[in-house]
């Protein structure tokens, strides 16, 4: 069995530990997510899933994003302004998004693997998860930008 089919496997058990439907769509949806690297939106994840569901709808896209988010099988990358992104890459990484193609990047550094929430927080609130999000210019970005500086 490959990594992705094991994926498949994982999320299965995810969707009945939660007392999920596995759905056609879940399942397209999911499929989607986890085949992408570039941090999609929903109406990317729509397009893609249009393909082998054609009757589907960017609502019920949506909703399953949230789902697959709310049960732990993605992450909503959090950002500045723009459309809500999602990942499907549940290992440890942070995020490097760029200000103006608005492209996410993967990193991982580990000295930010084990972010520890400040105590005062842990006494009012229930911390699920700690982040980085770095945002900035890419290496397309600043080569561009410094091409239009030296002319």
């Amino acid at each position: 069995m490959n990594n992705f089919d094991k994926k498949i496997e994982s999320f299965y058990g995810l969707c009945r530990q939660k007392r999920l439907k596995i759905t056609p769509q879940r399942i397209e949806v999911y499929k989607a997510l986890m085949s992408s690297d570039e941090h999609p939106s929903a109406e990317t994840v729509y397009k893609k899933v249009k393909k082998n569901l054609p009757n589907v709808s960017l609502d019920t896209v949506n909703r399953t994003l949230n789902t697959l988010s709310l049960i732990g099988a993605a992450f909503v990358v959090e950002g500045s302004g723009d459309v809500k992104r999602f990942d499907g890459n549940l290992e440890n990484h942070q995020h490097f998004k760029c200000v103006k193609c608005k492209k996410i990047f993967d990193f991982q550094h580990n000295a930010f693997e084990n972010i520890k929430a400040p105590e005062e927080l842990g006494h009012k609130f229930k911390v699920l998860r700690a982040t980085v999000y770095i945002e900035g210019l890419c290496q397309s970005c600043l080569e561009k930008e410094n091409k239009i500086q030296t002319n």
